[in-house]
């Protein structure tokens, strides 16, 4: 076992990507391919998306900058059918990974960039309740790729767990590399998820346990 512990993005990781969703609507309103990805890479730190996850924009304050941002870039949209897109189906494949791993004893957490607190309701509520721990950019007022959130999460699972736990003794699994980047420089094993298979792969070789 090269790994004691294991940290979830959940969008894109745990749950279908928002991508699909954002390109299914940039094709429907006959906006430029990858229009909303390239928006919310533009000032990365301080642009309405990176607001929004830090809580310091409320819903109509986001609607509003966003799609100034865009019309700044010279496209119309609706800010509203972007927010709508960011519920992906839940991955089941993910969900038993998660299970083995929570029956082996392995601590998990979720840190998730997300919009507002997660409602701890239905099928969402089932699968919050196999970690151990989850850190939130609304919640936190931070977010990935700032190194603080990393660092919280991972004391919010050693708190919760009732041991220490170093960075190296963790895989993190997200699927934007500028996620990755930060987490991999304070020293997690780092995986990123393309294909949900291949990355099951690649974490069941890091705990040493079957996870398909």
């Amino acid at each position: 076992m090269t790994v004691s512990a294991v940290v979830f993005d959940l969008g894109g990781v745990i749950t279908e990507s928002p991508m699909l969703a954002f390109a299914a609507y940039e094709a429907e309103a006959g906006l430029p391919e990858g229009l909303i990805r390239r928006l919310n890479s533009t000032d990365p730190d301080t642009n309405a998306w990176a607001r929004f996850e830090r809580n310091e924009l409320d819903v109509e304050g986001f609607v509003d900058t966003f799609e100034a941002e865009a019309l700044a870039a010279g496209h119309r949209l609706d800010a509203r059918r972007v927010l709508a897109a960011l519920s992906g189906e839940i991955r089941p494949e993910m969900v038993e990974a998660v299970r083995r791993l929570r029956a082996a004893g392995l601590p998990l957490a979720i840190l998730s960039n997300n919009v507002a607190p997660m409602e701890r309701t239905g099928r969402l509520a089932e699968l919050l309740d196999l970690f151990d721990a989850v850190v939130e950019s609304s919640v936190e007022g931070v977010r990935k790729p700032e190194p603080e959130i990393y660092s919280r999460a991972l004391a919010r699972l050693g708190a919760a767990v009732g041991r220490d736990l170093a960075f190296a003794d963790c895989a993190y699994l997200d699927d934007l590399g500028i996620n990755l980047k930060p987490a991999r420089a304070l020293g997690m094993h780092t995986i990123k998820v393309v294909d949900p298979g291949a990355a099951l792969a690649e974490l069941s070789a890091l705990v040493g346990l079957p996870l398909t």
